[in-house]
């Protein structure tokens, strides 16, 4: 019998440990739910406002004078984060471009409002664009081979 009293305190001591440690699980995990809820929802909303903001660029672009170049005043202050209007450069990315799209440097330049010496010089990693040249060639990213010959021919034209 005194056995037996052992082994129910020591049940009862278990069940109770179980139940407590169920009730601050469930504690911890409620919070960490309403934390990836918010987190959601902010990407959510992030994702938004990223897909009106690229509608925003790709209507600068399409209006802007000389193949898409941008001036640095036709970006709205509130989208200029940082250097050149918030636009990364790579060397290594604008020549794989150049090439996807099946341009020469000269043709390039032309499209960017730059010589294809520029275009060279940029591509070695020896002078970074200016500004409004980083606007121009972000805005020949996202379009393809149709487009830019139509540009190209345009402002051919123009010349």
């Amino acid at each position: 019998m005194h056995k037996g009293g052992h082994a129910n305190i020591a049940s009862v001591l278990k069940a109770e440990i179980s139940h407590v440690a169920r009730k601050e699980v469930r504690a911890e995990t409620e919070g960490l739910k309403k934390a990836a809820t918010a987190q959601s929802a902010e990407t959510i909303s992030l994702r938004r406002r990223i897909q009106g903001l690229e509608k925003q660029l790709n209507a600068l672009s399409h209006a802007a004078p000389r193949g898409g170049a941008l001036k640095a005043s036709a970006v709205p202050a509130a989208e200029s984060d940082g250097d050149a209007n918030g636009l990364r450069f790579r060397a290594k990315g604008m020549a794989t471009n150049r090439k996807r799209l099946g341009l020469s440097a000269e043709e390039f330049g032309i499209l960017v409002g730059a010589t294809g010496q520029s275009v060279y010089s940029w591509e070695r990693g020896k002078s970074k664009p200016r500004a409004t040249n980083l606007a121009a060639i972000a805005a020949l990213r996202g379009i393809g081979k149709r487009e830019v010959a139509q540009r190209l021919a345009a402002l051919k034209a123009a010349d």
